[in-house]
């Protein structure tokens, strides 16, 4: 029997519960293999840092580094600590593991409904790449003054060409295997560069050579541009023209919510932050906030975790497994019966994932 060893920080508010669906629906998922999974829980998050002045252990990265894989529930909740510090610990991890690419499938499955009239199921099937650990978000700058009418802050992008050419070619690579265009003419897959090099004269304009030099090595792949703002705009109007999409990590970052709209909500939401030479364990999970105000209440929505899970085991091999529980997720969503309320049903958090397991037996 092969075993893996999963740590997961549940984290904040209802992050508990969702994880608890996630493994639930995993476990029922690699049943009828030979895998066994060892589930670490981990309690880090805001109440550990209520009793210790930190989120996480400072030996975290050594603690986690001999997973196969983390699973975080999610983090945060203001009412005890400010965001920007209960950040530390996703980024602590994302960070040290080298986690340079965020990974964000966007597919609409058929019986969910969305808002946006032009997303339709199946068609809707894109994945955004976002560069992960620097560009807008590398925590550089400072506050000078503080509390006068002089007081100044200086937050500044940092952009390596390594950390932008690698981010780049990971999201070739990745159209390459997915190959959607396959079939439909001299290309078998396109990555859209989303930029914004007309403003961002310095960053912007190196990401795109760099994408550009890129993309001759990859002369099967279609190219493509959009610029950040004009990409919501397409991305609303035309969501079924995309396949692969690259981005830093703040454009990324809000084109992922609204992607998650494309797909029925943010309950349906999930990434993966992957270190793709893995050197590292990668970590996964659904890109919604923690809700604390529903804590207990049974009523969130799990699907985004289980999402979560399921790159989990695609990723660290167990890619049968991983389709047997997307067809779970298929097959429940399709007959409509079972649906958390931000879907427009009545069912519970752990009704939804006794009904994937249920279809899974």
């Amino acid at each position: 029997m092969k075993e893996y060893d999963i740590a997961l920080i549940p984290g904040d508010g209802v992050g508990a519960e969702v994880t608890k669906e996630a493994m639930k629906t995993a476990e029922a998922a690699v049943r009828s293999s030979k895998i066994r999974l060892n589930w670490k829980w981990f309690d880090w998050g805001c109440d550990y840092y209520l009793e210790h002045g930190r989120m996480m252990p400072e030996d975290v990265l050594d603690v986690l580094s001999g997973f196969d894989a983390i699973f975080l529930g999610c983090i945060g909740d203001a009412s005890k600590v400010p965001d920007h510090i209960s950040l530390q610990l996703l980024l602590t991890i994302r960070k040290g593991f080298d986690q340079y690419v965020n990974l964000r499938p966007i597919y609409l499955y058929d019986g969910v409904e969305t808002q946006l009239k032009k997303a339709v199921p199946g068609s809707v099937d894109l994945v955004v790449v976002r560069e992960n650990v620097e560009g807008e978000y590398a925590q550089v700058g400072g506050r000078f003054k503080i509390g006068t009418t002089e007081e100044t802050a200086i937050q500044t992008s940092v952009f390596t060409y390594t950390g932008t050419e690698r981010v780049i070619r990971y999201a070739f690579e990745l159209a390459k295997r997915r190959g959607k265009l396959a079939g439909q003419g001299e290309h078998v897959g396109m990555v859209t560069n989303c930029s914004k090099s007309n403003a961002l004269n310095y960053s912007m304009v190196m990401w795109d050579e760099v994408y550009d030099k890129v993309a001759r090595n990859y002369p099967d792949i279609k190219r493509d541009f959009a610029l950040v703002d004009a990409l919501t705009m397409w991305f609303v109007k035309n969501p079924e023209y995309f396949d692969v999409v690259v981005a830093s990590n703040l454009f990324g970052d809000i084109i992922t919510d609204l992607g998650a709209m494309l797909q029925g909500g943010m309950g349906l939401a999930a990434g993966g932050n992957i270190n793709p030479e893995r050197k590292y364990p990668s970590m996964f999970e659904p890109i919604h906030g923690s809700a604390p105000k529903y804590t207990g209440m049974g009523t969130i929505n799990p699907l985004a975790s289980i999402e979560a899970m399921k790159m989990l085991l695609e990723h660290i091999g167990l890619g049968e497994e991983s389709a047997r529980l997307t067809e779970a997720i298929k097959t429940v969503l399709a007959e409509g019966t079972v649906k958390t309320r931000d879907m427009g049903g009545t069912a519970g958090t752990s009704e939804v994932g006794d009904e994937i397991v249920k279809t899974l037996s």
